[in-house]
């Protein structure tokens, strides 16, 4: 009987290797599979911030598109003329207040 027992150990013992390594392999897929999980996380946070800085750019881009248009206009040379170098046209009466 000794020896069906030595030979029934002997036949479990590749099964159980087979099993241990199977084992230590789920194990460490699973800590892979953790930390993929959260680099995709991260990667999702990126991408919605970048997301949105290409959106506030855009208007910043269109912004400065109808600023770039608005500053070739009469209007805004007037505007500057007036603001900055105070000069009037010849029909309009300049005001100012008195200082005291």
């Amino acid at each position: 009987m000794a020896g069906k027992k030595s030979k029934n150990m002997n036949s479990r013992l590749p099964l159980l290797g087979i099993t241990l390594v199977v084992g230590v392999m789920a194990f460490a897929l699973g800590i892979r599979s953790q930390n993929l999980r959260e680099k995709e996380e991260t990667y999702i946070l990126r991408e919605d911030t970048l997301t949105k800085q290409i959106e506030q750019e855009s208007r910043r881009t269109e912004e400065l598109n109808e600023r770039k248009v608005y500053v070739k206009t009469k209007q805004y040379i007037e505007e500057v003329a007036k603001d900055k170098l105070g000069l009037v046209n010849p029909d309009e009466i300049l005001l100012k207040e008195k200082d005291d």
